[in-house]
């Protein structure tokens, strides 16, 4: 049985359905053609199509140099696999922070050349001018709290964020906001369990959490990270379910064994 005749296309209003009947929202992301296929063929909800493409593909060391073409790029990929799945793509740093007629822009370029379903942006108050003029065309936003990696030069440190009152206060402030203006979702990044819970208990909108504890309307996880491609990386947040990259160095030395020893390929791999 075809998988989209078993589970329904994924849209905002399913989403807003699953919070209301309390049903977990399962997010991750992808940034090609081949792994999107695989995670929407196993019924992923949400993929997120990440600014974390500038480490995890492009090997720079913050999510900051990605361009709004590279975004583009990799959204289009990811978007020419999915039939079920909502597809959320990241505006990338520079893009929609300074001038929300920049914001529209790069939001417009993301849903027609790449056709995504919907862009998220991280910020709450200070970026709200940008989130509402994207809003007002009619593009679907997700919101992002808590850990902003493009704001890693401003807080110098990927430690938990919002421990103290006085930000704790401010982030319940940004999603109360974010949903005012109109955003179907809110991702919080790295902040502690109790004040992610009261965040989805405030708002009525799904909020999706990575490192923000369970009691959150879903989670997200970065796919290299979870599938063990990824090494380097290692929070207390992240389960990893596999160990590709041993595994892929196991077939490639294999393979490059058979090829020295004349193994491969064998008679019946020759034509």
């Amino acid at each position: 049985m075809e998988l989209e005749a078993t589970f329904p296309k994924i849209t905002t209003h399913v989403l807003q359905e699953m919070k209301l009947k309390q049903e977990k929202i399962a997010m991750l992301t992808a940034y090609d053609f081949s792994m999107a296929r695989i995670l929407d063929q196993a019924g992923i909800d949400i993929i997120l199509v990440g600014d974390s493409a500038s480490n995890v593909m492009a090997g720079h060391k913050t999510t900051l140099p990605i361009t709004l073409n590279d975004m583009i790029y990799h959204a289009s990929s990811v978007m020419r696999a999915v039939k079920r799945a909502l597809v959320v793509v990241d505006l990338p740093f520079g893009t929609y922070q300074g001038d929300s007629k920049v914001a529209l822009q790069s939001a417009i370029r993301i849903m027609k050349e790449a056709g995504a379903n919907a862009v998220k942006m991280e910020g709450g108050e200070e970026i709200l001018e940008s989130i509402e003029r994207i809003l007002s065309a009619g593009i679907p936003v997700m919101g992002h709290l808590g850990l902003t990696p493009q704001s890693i030069h401003k807080f110098g440190t990927y430690v938990v964020r919002a421990t103290d009152e006085d930000e704790a206060r401010k982030l319940v402030h940004d999603a109360q906001i974010l949903e005012e203006a109109g955003c179907f979702g809110i991702i919080l990044e790295k902040i502690p369990a109790r004040l992610a819970a009261e965040v989805a208990q405030k708002v009525r909108i799904p909020v999706i959490g990575i490192g923000a504890g369970h009691e959150v309307d879903g989670q997200v996880l970065v796919l290299h990270d979870m599938l063990g491609i990824t090494q380097e990386f290692s929070p207390r947040f992240l389960r990893r379910y596999h160990n590709l990259s041993e595994e892929i160095k196991g077939s490639v030395k294999a393979y490059i064994t058979d090829v020295k020893s004349i193994d491969f390929p064998n008679e019946r791999e020759q034509y």
